[in-house]
């Protein structure tokens, strides 16, 4: 299936892609700089995919399964994460800003270089989360 035609199938609806996830579960999606911009994808499961620069800027991911999913430089601006799985997630570069990230799932996930100040991490588990340089860059 090439790459348009994972956006296609996705932009069908939640059911209709998960149902396909569990047909072709080897497959990785490749979402690479998708328009998803205010989608509805409540629980997708969008785990391995490549969503690197994809613009879901306001798009629900609430509940979705992110996990190992490649989201470098994709734009989660005004994006709903709530309770998202994003375990082993590459958040590096990503935007971020005012997201939702509440009850999130980040162990392990990548988010070097994140600018999180205006996302809401309430009882956001960030365990184990690579947060180097957002530590680094908090003023003494």
């Amino acid at each position: 299936m090439a790459e348009g035609e994972h956006t296609a199938l996705l932009k069908e609806g939640v059911q209709a892609w998960n149902s396909w996830r569990r047909e072709c579960s080897d497959v990785r999606p490749d979402l690479h700089g998708a328009d998803l911009r205010h989608a509805d994808l409540i629980g997708a499961n969008l785990s391995e995919a490549n969503l690197c620069h994809a613009n879901l800027g306001g798009a629900d991911l609430s509940y979705a399964s992110l996990n190992e999913a490649q989201l470098c430089g994709a734009d989660l601006r005004r994006a709903h994460l709530r309770g998202a799985r994003l375990s082993g997630a590459d958040l590096r570069g990503a935007k971020r800003g005012e997201t939702d990230l509440s009850y999130a799932d980040l162990l392990g996930a990548d988010l070097r270089e994140a600018d999180l100040r205006e996302a809401d991490l309430r009882e956001a588990d960030l365990g184990t989360a690579d947060l180097t340089r957002l530590l680094n860059s908090i003023p003494s």
